[in-house]
């Protein structure tokens, strides 16, 4: 076998076309990782949304979207008294008539952006006990309650939607009265109002949905029988984890494309890094035929362009995970019915050396076999 210094000694030979190998493998690696982060951050912030405890009633039809949905708000009143099987806080069952309604808030001074609002009451804290009040209170009429990631979604600064803070809503005016966490969930960058604020504000006398925290997840099927009994009420029952899971669904065609994405570019890269490796290996030809004439084998020096090739395609990934943490980790990215923070885990990185390995190895392969194909007589007179 040839030395491993004998690799990294040719690395340096020609600092160029190094610099193009490295730039190209930091550039596929960088879109990879990037492309498992989003999709990981997305796909675990409505996986994380939905409680397999909570049981939602909305309108027959309006399945797939709780905003759709309209019921009759006295059907948390009948649900409450009806299904067997709903916790209970101090005597009062964890039932939350809530209206979700998405529409414009502005900031005195600051930009108008839209985001969903969730009129609730104070019970809607006892069926989604993951909301933690970080600063400030829960809302009262003329207030609104922030999530800690509804400035991402507004296109705010963070700090822009303090307690105290004046704002528009629909042209009138409310004031922050708090804000709230809930930890990888798409309540995160919600905005709470009281319910009859959003009712008075979407003009209507109809809910979207009753939300039921239930003792046991098996006690769904009692508030399924509840929906399919009471047909005057036209509803339909959904585990709150399923209806996220449907949203994931529907959001998966966008996640592909950012695969599809990165791929496309990444194959461009390789393409380019092919013809940088040719350009290098073919200049060594007669070098080659040297090595195989003084008695070194054709696996030997294969590996070793190898190992050159795959020294280049790591310094690239490191490069690119540096790069990662530094843009990508911690960053928070809205799409349309919240928002989610990127992370870059273990595995992530994991993925990231994998890539720049293989690329190392896919990359080298097709110019080294050229490069030591011709007889070796041929070889060393060319």
């Amino acid at each position: 076998m040839l030395p491993l210094t004998y690799a990294i000694r040719n690395l340096f030979r020609d600092k160029s076309r190094l610099a193009q190998t490295v730039g190209g493998s930091a550039l596929v690696v960088l879109l990879v990782m990037a492309a498992a982060a989003l999709n990981g951050g997305m796909k675990q912030v409505l996986s994380a949304s939905g409680s397999a405890r909570n049981a939602i009633l909305l309108g027959a039809g309006s399945e797939e979207s709780i905003q759709r949905s309209e019921i009759a708000e006295r059907t948390a009143g009948i649900a409450s008294a009806a299904v067997a099987g709903v916790s209970q806080t101090l005597g009062s069952p964890a039932v939350s008539t809530e209206i979700h309604y998405m529409t414009y808030l502005e900031v005195a001074g600051k930009s108008k952006a839209q985001a969903l609002f969730r009129g609730v009451t104070p019970a809607a804290l006892q069926v989604h006990p993951e909301v933690r009040l970080l600063e400030g209170t829960f809302p009262q009429a003329g207030e609104v309650m922030v999530g800690k990631l509804a400035f991402r979604k507004l296109g705010l600064k963070p700090g822009d939607l303090t307690p105290g803070t004046s704002a528009l809503l629909d042209g009138s005016h409310v004031t922050i009265s708090g804000v709230f966490a809930a930890p990888g969930t798409v309540m995160e960058s919600e905005i709470w109002a009281p319910l009859s604020d959003i009712r008075m504000l979407a003009q209507r006398e109809t809910v979207s949905c009753v939300v039921l925290r239930l003792d046991d997840p098996d006690d769904f099927a009692e508030a399924d029988l509840f929906s399919k009994q009471r047909l005057d009420l036209e509803l339909t029952a959904l585990r709150e984890s399923d209806y996220y899971a449907h949203l994931a669904n529907f959001f998966k065609p966008l996640r592909i494309m950012t695969w599809i994405t990165a791929g496309l570019v990444a194959a461009g890269a390789i393409f380019g890094g092919l013809n940088t490796l040719y350009a290098a290996f073919a200049s060594r030809i007669k070098e080659l035929a040297t090595l195989q004439a003084i008695g070194y084998t054709r696996t030997a020096i294969l590996a070793s362009l190898i190992q050159e090739s795959v020294l280049a395609s790591l310094t690239g990934t490191l490069v690119a995970s540096a790069a990662a943490l530094v843009l990508l980790d911690g960053r928070t990215i809205p799409f349309s019915i919240g928002a989610f923070t990127v992370t870059i885990t273990p595995g992530i990185a994991l993925l990231g050396i994998v890539t720049g390995v293989l690329l190392g190895i896919v990359g080298a392969l097709p110019p080294a076999f050229r490069c030591l194909k011709p007889p070796l007589p041929s070889a060393l007179r060319s």
